[in-house]
């Protein structure tokens, strides 16, 4: 009887991805699982060390800035350097800003014909 793992990552698209490979032969049935495991601790790494970034910037809200200040802070992360190069980090390019409030547009109110 096979056990049944309980993954995170679909298991049978990381194997699929595995054999998109040409050097990749065969597959062995436990290996997408523990990339799937490796993969999920990976991203749970990631995203505390992410979250810890928003609360020191008093943040509520877990952005991509925060995302990239730890990938950039934090040497585990350092592949990921030049992949993030590119993203703009709005919190340092305009610090007089932080206090305004992103304003949307308004949608225009309907008027009504009380004269008729």
């Amino acid at each position: 009887m096979k056990k049944k793992y309980k993954t995170k990552f679909p298991v049978a698209r990381i194997k699929k991805i595995m054999q998109l490979d040409e050097d990749v032969g065969k597959v062995a049935q436990a290996t997408p699982i523990l990339i799937s495991k490796a993969l999920e601790l990976f991203m749970q790494s990631l995203i505390d060390q992410a979250c810890q970034e928003s609360r020191n910037r008093n943040a509520k809200r877990l952005a991509v800035a925060h995302l990239k200040k730890t990938i950039e802070n934090v040497e585990q992360f350092d592949f990921l350097k030049d992949i993030v190069a590119g993203i703009p980090d709005p919190l340092e390019s305009n610090p007089s800003d932080e206090t305004a409030k992103p304003t949307r547009a308004r949608k225009p109110r309907a008027v009504k014909d009380d004269d008729a």
